[in-house]
């Protein structure tokens, strides 16, 4: 048959599409990789080599006493005493919080050290790397660890550059010239295109000085000001300054309250499920699809703690304490799935009782549609191939898509092992860990 375009036109024509491809190489991400469920944020004078441990056995503590049995979380949760979900669950946070009580931690410089004095940060800086190359040492580190600086505004640039050299010049100096796996550092409040290019080109600096390999060390911005949504001049913001950072960039962390502040939105109404938040989110999760960077939402800042303090509680006392755990547990609880409902697979936790929530409630997000979910796949799966084979037109890939992406997620998170999600589904683990829908018709295609 011959063509109507002649080949050097289909050429040409395929030659521009050249700046597509490359536009959309200058997102790295970790495609396909593990992405913690959680950032942990903890200030910077508080953090010591065994901080993950801590922080599990003080959530157990918690769990122990104000919900000792599925049944009374159940309640906290807002759900029936006999709900099997919580049955389910309950076993699962147990030994996560004894196993990985953290998957990623963030020693802050920022909001959870504050502003001291330089000599004061200076210190803050070389004894928390010491404390790092301690952990690795004796394998006490979570999986995912990193810092955050303060921001590059003019007033604090000097500051957040300086303590982002102490801090990993002193820790390869402590480490034999190594950094842990998973190691981030996160720029919050960013806003401008230049703030994020010199960010990059601090952490490629710093790399060529230490010998250490080009991109190992992770970056993160933080979304929490309403520029770095839209620009001075109304342009979306967001996947500008994640490339002006380089394919160092991983993940963009969205600010819940500094991001309502810059909204003008009073405190009393501030808060994870605020619509300016979801509007700010989906502008993120738009402006990132497909690019391989990680998107994660921000925190609670109701924190599950006890009213009253002391060892000779009166009944009423204890009461009082679980009530305003509960409460504070399911505000977290739903917020999480909220997020996740979303499509925020990860979240902020700024105290050890929320670890309790933070994997109930990702855990019960997947374990209740894990049987139905199983069941819609392997279904798809067969009446896709089946359509696919006697030639007519399967025009519901995108559900398909959508099922295989709650199996991903639902192994990321530790819900499902990736050779139980094959069994129960007829997807083979290459094509679950292809995570394409298409790739799976093209596969039963070729047998």
């Amino acid at each position: 048959m011959d063509l109507s375009l002649p080949a050097d036109l289909i050429r040409t024509l395929s030659s521009r599409l050249d700046s597509d491809d490359e536009a959309r190489a200058a997102f790295p991400g970790e495609t396909g990789a593990r992405q913690p469920v959680h950032t942990v944020y903890g200030g910077a004078q508080l953090f010591q080599p065994d901080s993950a441990q801590r922080l599990g056995e003080a959530a157990l503590r918690a769990l122990e006493a104000h919900a000792p049995d599925p049944a009374t979380l159940a309640v906290a949760l807002g759900r029936p005493a006999d709900d099997p979900i919580v049955a389910a669950l309950y076993p699962r946070v147990v030994e996560k919080l004894r196993r990985e009580p953290v998957e990623d931690y963030r020693i802050d410089f920022e909001d959870g050290f504050g502003i001291r004095p330089d000599a004061e940060e200076d210190a803050a800086a070389v004894t928390t790397a010491d404390a790092v190359a301690s952990g690795m040492a004796a394998g006490t580190l979570p999986p995912f660890i990193g810092i955050r600086i303060k921001q590059l505004s003019p007033e604090l640039r000097s500051r957040a550059l300086r303590t982002l050299d102490i801090f990993i010049t002193r820790l390869v100096e402590q480490s034999g010239g190594r950094l842990p796996e998973h190691f981030h550092v996160t720029l919050p409040k960013v806003i401008s295109v230049d703030q994020a290019a010199v960010f990059g080109d601090a952490l490629d600096a710093l790399e060529s000085a230490l010998g250490l390999p080009a991109g190992s060390i992770g970056a993160e911005l933080m979304i929490e000001i309403t520029r770095s949504i839209f620009d001075e001049e109304g342009r979306v913001n967001v996947a500008r300054l994640v490339r002006a950072t380089g394919p160092r960039c991983i993940a963009a962390h969205f600010g819940t309250y500094d991001y309502t502040a810059s909204c003008q939105i009073t405190a009393a109404y501030q808060g994870m499920t605020h619509p300016s938040c979801d509007f700010a989110r989906h502008v993120m999760q738009v402006s990132l699809a497909g690019t391989g960077v990680w998107l994660s939402d921000g925190a609670t800042n109701v924190l599950p703690v006890a009213i009253h303090r002391g060892d000779r509680l009166t009944a009423t006392q204890l009461q009082e304490n679980r009530t305003a755990v509960h409460e504070a547990w399911r505000q977290h609880f739903d917020e999480i799935r909220h997020s996740l409902v979303h499509g925020f697979y990860q979240g902020w936790d700024l105290h050890p009782a929320q670890l309790v929530t933070r994997y109930a409630a990702v855990q019960a997000f997947f374990l209740e549609s894990l049987d139905a979910g199983a069941a819609r796949l392997a279904n798809f799966v067969e009446k896709a191939t089946q359509a696919t084979l006697v030639g007519d037109v399967f025009d519901d890939a995108a559900t398909g898509q959508g099922l295989l992406n709650f199996f991903a997620r639902a192994i990321n998170s530790g819900a499902i092992s990736e050779e139980e999600a094959a069994v129960r589904t007829g997807v083979t683990l290459e094509e679950l860990r292809g995570r394409s829908f298409l790739q799976i018709l093209a596969n039963r295609r070729g047998r």
